[in-house]
C-alpha cells in the first residue's frame, strides 16, 4: 500500500487519464440530452465544454463525445428559436 504520490511526479496513470476523458464524453452527452428538456443556459454551454476537453484528452469514446458537442449546441439553439418565437428571455412547455 502506497500513501505518497509516486517519485516521477506523476500523479495519474495514462489509463486513468483515459478513463476520466471517457467519462467526461458520457457526461457531456447525458448534460447535451437533458439541456434539451430543461436548463439549456446552463446545461448547454457545460456539455459542450466537457466534450471538447474529452476530445482533447483523447478519449476513446468519440462517438459520444461528438454527440455531446452537438447537443450542447443545439440546446442553446432550442434557447434561442424558443425565446425568438415567445419574445422573452426564458420559455416553457
Amino acid at each position: 500500500m502506497q500513501l505518497t504520490a509516486p517519485a516521477d511526479g506523476r500523479t495519474t496513470t495514462p489509463r486513468t487519464a483515459a478513463r476520466d476523458a471517457d467519462g467526461m464524453a458520457v457526461a457531456s452527452f447525458i448534460l447535451g440530452l437533458l439541456g434539451l428538456l430543461v436548463l439549456n443556459l446552463f446545461l448547454g454551454p457545460i456539455a459542450i465544454v466537457l466534450a471538447l476537453v474529452s476530445l482533447w484528452r483523447g478519449t476513446t469514446r468519440k462517438g459520444r463525445a461528438y454527440l455531446g458537442l452537438a447537443l450542447g449546441v443545439a440546446d442553446l439553439a432550442v434557447l434561442a428559436i424558443t425565446m425568438a418565437v415567445s419574445n422573452t428571455i426564458s420559455w416553457s412547455l
